[in-house]
């Protein structure tokens, strides 16, 4: 049932697609974050739908005349730059054969990034794509937290097999990840009860990510928390429902979880951490013998491990966005990996100050916050996980990106109608109070004329 349901879907949305390519977007969104495919047990488990989508989507924007003009900020100019030398990285990969494989499947990601910058250019697709987003991994936030509260945090919440989100670390840090686009969209919504709805959606997902289990996850909600709670306009709405889901934690998750926890502190007693600090001096090492291209991708081999880990007997994944780009694009890839970041969130810091006094684009200035927080929580969390070419967090540049460019076309065309005279100056200064009330005092004394 479910294979027929999810074929119905992508099919039966090819025409629409077609008249109106963006919807391929949201689609390729649905697709990439929840993965319904994966959830049926019959022929649409391995179906190309993904393929089906592009190709659907490529058709729609050639016959709709669709231009293809990419915003140009520094952001995708960077993001490009990126791309290329992962092109060059695995010409010089270790592996060849399988770092090409690689190559492809991270393409095809920033390919339909790209895409999305052509197509999402409006208030509308912005938030369109943003209720993809937050349903496909919201589904997996209230279906996991509903788990953890019927079985008492006993057992991890996973997410579907065979995709970027099918562990319970990955899935954890999706849901942090998540839980501030929901939040945006409560912000925006007028409708009681939906607000009420999401609401939920965020607390089921902060409980399902903590019945992950996932001691990188505890780690990113603490500081994502907190920049939720920072970035928030409406604080106390925001201290409430963390405490809440913070007591509900504690009510229902079973001592085990607890000590599985506490091995935070005894990091160097715990073989599953120490594995982890092997791999990430692997990746330094490799970097250092090649401190310009790195190994290429999936340069985490046994073998290599052999020869350059301070236990080479030890393999590993390498457990973090930073070492995995520092050891499969050397010195170069992280700087430029790291840079992006940082471009991304300033100039989501321009838009959000820009826009947050300006009633029309208060969404706007709602939408950076919440993206800066996600992008915070991806940081801490994808510090203990190899989720460097994870869709999220390139969706995350996009909307940043997008977000500047329709903030810098508004502001044009108000400068525009002004040097027009169609519009008023934006701020007009009043005179000082106590001038005014000179003036009004000194034209009654003078009486009739």
């Amino acid at each position: 049932m479910r294979d027929i349901f999810t074929t119905l879907v992508i099919f039966g949305s090819i025409p629409l697609i077609l008249r109106r390519p963006w919807i391929g977007i949201l689609l390729w969104c649905w697709i990439s974050y929840m993965n319904p495919h994966r959830l049926s047990w019959g022929f649409a488990y391995n179906f190309p739908f993904a393929q089906v989508i592009v190709l659907a989507t490529l058709i729609g924007m050639v016959s709709q005349k669709v231009k293809f003009e990419i915003p140009w900020t520094r952001e995708s100019k960077w993001l490009l730059a990126f791309v290329l030398w992962m092109c060059v990285t695995t010409g010089f990969a270790y592996y060849p054969d399988a770092a090409w494989e690689q190559l492809v499947k991270v393409l095809k990601i920033q390919f339909m990034t790209f895409i999305t910058l052509i197509l999402i250019n409006s208030r509308e697709r912005v938030i369109a794509m943003v209720w993809a987003i937050a349903l496909s991994l919201g589904f997996f936030g209230i279906k996991g937290g509903i788990f953890t509260l019927i079985n008492g945090g006993a057992y991890r919440v996973q997410g579907p097999p065979g995709t970027f989100i099918g562990g319970n670390n990955e899935l954890a840090l999706a849901l942090v990840m998540c839980i501030p686009l929901i939040r945006f969209l409560q912000l925006n919504t007028s409708q009681a009860w939906l607000r009420m709805g999401l609401g939920g959606a965020i607390l089921f997902s902060a409980i399902a990510a903590i019945g992950s289990h996932s001691r990188g996850a505890l780690l990113a909600m603490g500081i994502m928390g907190g920049f939720f709670w920072l970035k928030s306009r409406k604080k106390f709405m925001t201290a409430c429902m963390i405490v809440a889901a913070v007591g509900m934690v504690i009510a229902i998750m079973p001592a085990e979880y607890y000590e599985r926890m506490n091995t935070i502190k005894t990091y160097d007693e715990d073989e599953s951490a120490m594995g982890r600090i092997n791999a990430w001096w692997f990746a330094y090492n490799l970097a250092m013998e090649r401190p310009l291209v790195g190994g290429g991708f999936e340069t985490f081999h046994p073998h290599l491990f052999y020869r350059l880990a301070p236990n080479p007997l030890d393999y590993h994944d390498v457990h973090s966005i930073y070492f995995e780009v520092l050891g499969e694009h050397g010195f170069v890839g992280l700087f430029m990996f790291l840079l992006l970041a940082l471009m991304a969130w300033r100039t989501a810091t321009r838009v959000r100050k820009r826009s947050a006094k300006d009633p029309a684009l208060k969404w706007m200035a709602d939408l950076m916050a919440m993206v800066q927080v996600s992008m915070a929580g991806y940081a801490a969390g994808g510090a203990f996980l190899g989720l460097a070419y994870f869709d999220l967090y390139y969706h995350l540049v996009a909307l940043i990106v997008v977000s500047a460019h329709l903030l810098d076309a508004k502001l044009d065309e108000r400068e525009r109608e002004r040097a027009a005279g169609l519009v008023g100056p934006p701020h007009p200064v009043p005179p000082p109070t106590g001038q005014l009330s000179s003036r009004i005092v000194t034209s009654s004394q003078r009486g009739p004329q």
